[in-house]
């Protein structure tokens, strides 16, 4: 198992190296055909061209899109420098290069708004999987019933109504019933201190909950929905199996039955969806996150599409990546744990 992860590992690189290098062309087609950052500029009169020549020169977009590409991917893999001590030549990587619109390195970007974005993803992403599961095994332990029906009838809801009309409607709520924690993700006295958890005191962890479970509920909603609908087939499929009915047949309790073998076999199809789905959270919470006034990473991806902030948009596709590669890892690890049938050696 040792060497299989080192491999998948050493092949995230190749495929992340691809996913930068089409991004980079798609953005630099783009501003060929619609302008890059510096074309705003051009509609203004006041601005001369020796201005705009500068302008562009000082942010390297008067170089062909490969040049400028070659550089960032050098800044990520490092910078040499040599001098005295073991090994002789160090690298100083992560430098993503600079955003146009922020004046700032994009790495210090990222690291201002990753930390919201996880704090929002994985809790949202662990409430989803706990309440998804057991609800699709109950409905499919149940079918045609009440509380059947009923998850039925909820699942069709959460999938149709849009995240940001949901949003929208707990803010409408919450607000005329006075609560205190509506939007945002801190308060405004704890806004200013560091996003990261290690840095928090407990009055900081409690306004986090506060302003967090609203965001939870809106996005988890459709998650939670899609999931125990898959579950609730799945486990429907297994429980209709032969040997589940000779197992029944022979007097098998029916918890043993259900969960021994049932949901140990309609778990392995969930599995799968679990690495997919990690990115999801990520990258599919924009209007809800907009909504809910908290600053994610993709409302950062967004509002670097117009004009194109290239380095911006490359790197923050390349973390969408990272998470979609990292999730597929973690799944593939559970199923060969979770099902002894599945050997990478």
């Amino acid at each position: 198992m040792l060497s299989y992860i080192i491999r998948r590992v050493l092949l995230m690189i190749p495929t992340l190296f691809l996913v930068s290098l089409v991004s980079f062309t798609i953005i630099a087609l783009q501003e060929h055909f619609n302008g890059d950052f510096v074309s705003q500029l051009k509609l203004n009169p006041q601005v001369s061209p020796e201005t705009l020549e500068r302008y562009a020169k000082n942010l390297g977009l008067d170089q062909p899109w490969y040049v400028r590409y070659g550089k960032w991917l050098y800044g990520i893999v490092g910078k040499p420098t040599v001098d005295l001590s073991f090994p002789f030549v160090h690298f100083q990587p992560m430098d993503f290069g600079y955003s146009f619109e922020k004046r700032q390195p994009v790495g210090d970007l990222i690291m201002q708004y990753l930390p919201i974005t996880l704090l929002i993803t994985i809790p949202t992403f662990i409430f989803v999987w706990l309440v998804a599961l057991p609800l699709g095994i109950y409905s499919a332990t149940r079918q045609y019933s009440l509380g059947d029906h009923s998850l039925t009838l909820f699942s069709f809801v959460g999938l149709s109504i849009p995240t940001f009309f949901s949003a929208l409607v707990l803010l409408f709520v919450l607000t005329n019933l006075g609560y205190p924690a509506v939007g945002g993700i801190f308060s405004q006295p704890y806004i200013a201190g560091s996003p990261w958890p290690w840095h928090w005191n407990w009055n900081k962890f409690v306004d986090y909950l506060a302003h967090l479970w609203p965001a939870v509920l809106v996005i988890g909603a459709a998650g939670i929905a899609g999931l125990q609908r898959v579950m609730r087939g799945t486990l429907l499929d297994i429980l209709g199996s032969q040997y589940v009915q000779t197992a029944r047949a022979k007097g098998v309790a029916e918890r043993i039955v259900i969960y021994k073998h049932a949901v140990r076999n309609a778990i392995n199809p969930m599995i799968s969806i679990f690495g997919q789905s990690l990115p999801a959270f990520v990258s599919g919470s924009l209007l809800a996150a907009q909504v809910l006034n908290m600053p994610n990473l993709e409302i950062f991806y967004f509002q670097s599409l117009q004009p194109p902030d290239e380095y911006v948009v490359v790197t923050v596709l390349l973390f969408f990546a990272l998470f979609l590669l990292i999730g597929n890892l973690i799944a593939d690890i559970l199923l060969a744990w979770v099902d002894p049938r599945v050997r990478y050696e």
